[in-house]
């Protein structure tokens, strides 16, 4: 005999944040690939910017991906003339990655997509409601990892 489980009065809060993920990340995408600009390329630019020259270890780190990923894009950004890439003088393994000239500009042209994007993203909402986010999501991270799993 087989058994019909009913469905879920409410739809999973995790179904809905992840739907919406989906949706957000997808937008987000485009209006960075209407300046010539991706997530990955956003994420670096922005990781040097705040420090000018990183190591590339360190920059993955940053970035939140694995080394080989990040030379990948970085290989990719050097050809397009966003970033150089030299030996660390203390430490001949080690890349130094910096900022170009065109990466300082691609930089600008990214970071304008961004906030006109967060922008339109905080249409109707008050800062109180986005404030309330930033800590609802927050809670649900802990709620997701491992710490949130240990709770009775």
């Amino acid at each position: 005999m087989i058994r019909v489980m009913p469905a879920p009065a409410q739809e999973p809060i995790g179904l809905n944040i992840a739907r919406t993920s989906k949706i957000l990340s997808r937008a987000f995408d485009e209006a960075l690939a209407e300046v010539d600009g991706s997530l990955p390329m956003w994420l670096v630019l922005v990781s040097l910017k705040a420090r000018r020259h990183a190591m590339q270890r360190e920059l993955a780190e940053a970035v939140g991906i694995e080394g080989p990923t990040l030379t990948h894009h970085l290989n990719r950004m050097e050809a397009a003339g966003l970033v150089t890439r030299d030996r660390d003088p203390e430490n001949r393994r080690a890349h130094l990655v910096g900022l170009t000239d065109e990466g300082e500009a691609a930089f600008d042209r990214m970071r304008d997509a961004v906030v006109t994007f967060d922008r339109r993203l905080r249409t109707g909402l008050t800062d109180a409601q986005v404030d309330g986010l930033a800590d609802l999501l927050a809670q649900l991270r802990v709620n997701a990892s491992d710490s949130g799993r240990r709770r009775p």
